[in-house]
């Protein structure tokens, strides 16, 4: 049964308090960041604060997800190296531009779980946060058969896209990233992975949020980030999981009864239309 992602919580791997708290909201994932909520001052202290959570908590059945500082920054491959022996769930690359990142961050993994012996176990999501990374979109997903998602960093995106970033009461809302959000969907389905959207930050209106929400469900998105508890609720509603309907039920009531109707085969009318002949 593949898992359920509605819900993927941002919390700060500088808090060891939101990082004990954060599984009794019930988000589906959880990831705890060492990129950009933590100063570089705290990076280390922090990578130790993460490696002990993972150790050390008991977050039962949530997928553990850490965002990771790029590889090509002083503590990219100290994050791999700390989080993987903690036993995460996931790696979340950040402001993924191509599948070659995606393939260095791979074999970054597999050295630290060859020593472990336990090749195979961690899995890698990539936000696309650029303009290339959005049409790199389908080779990032590709990249690697550990790829479980790709998600929307719509801030990064904005900036270097030079957008600016639509409110809940303009009628373009969302415009800004209707490209951004198509290339993920769209590479993620091809992939058969996982698309998550961006994170909403303002808490003061739930309303578009909600709005937002929905939006993204009717895209195809498997989920969303989130930067609150608060938002749980309205996500895991909206992307509920829905029971299969039969190929009747899917179709109107008086077309399902016209369809199954006993005199269609007692009076040998075809279920099917002819092909016309052409005269």
């Amino acid at each position: 049964m593949q898992r359920l992602r509605r819900t993927m919580m941002f919390v700060p791997g500088n808090n060891p308090g939101m990082m004990a708290d954060a599984h009794i909201y019930g988000p589906d994932s959880i990831m705890l960041d060492l990129e950009d909520s933590v100063s570089m001052a705290e990076k280390d202290a922090a990578r130790l604060l993460v490696h002990n959570a993972l150790k050390t908590i008991d977050y039962g059945t949530t997928e553990m997800v850490v965002r990771i500082n790029p590889l090509n920054t002083p503590y990219g491959k100290k994050d791999v190296e700390a989080v993987v022996k903690a036993g995460v769930h996931v790696i979340r690359m950040p402001k993924t531009e191509t599948a070659e990142e995606v393939k260095e961050l791979e074999q970054e993994i597999i050295k630290v779980e060859t020593e472990l012996g336990c090749v195979g176990r961690t899995q890698i999501m990539a936000a696309i946060e650029s303009t290339l990374g959005a049409l790199n979109a389908y080779s990032i997903a590709t990249a690697s058969k550990r790829m479980m998602g790709i998600a929307l960093g719509a801030e990064d995106y904005c900036a270097n896209l030079k957008a600016q970033r639509t409110t809940g009461d303009s009628p373009n809302f969302g415009m800004e990233l209707q490209f951004a959000r198509q290339c993920i969907v769209t590479a993620a389905r091809a992939a058969g992975i996982d698309a998550l959207d961006t994170v909403f930050s303002n808490l003061n209106d739930m309303d578009t949020f909600r709005r937002e929400v929905e939006m993204i469900k009717a895209m195809g998105f498997d989920g969303k980030s989130i930067i609150n508890p608060r938002q749980i609720e309205i996500v895991n509603e909206i992307f509920a999981p829905k029971e299969p309907r039969s190929a009747a039920a899917a179709l109107s009531p008086l077309t399902a009864r016209w369809l199954t109707a006993p005199w269609l085969s007692e009076h040998n009318v075809p279920s099917t239309w002819p092909s016309r002949r052409a005269s």
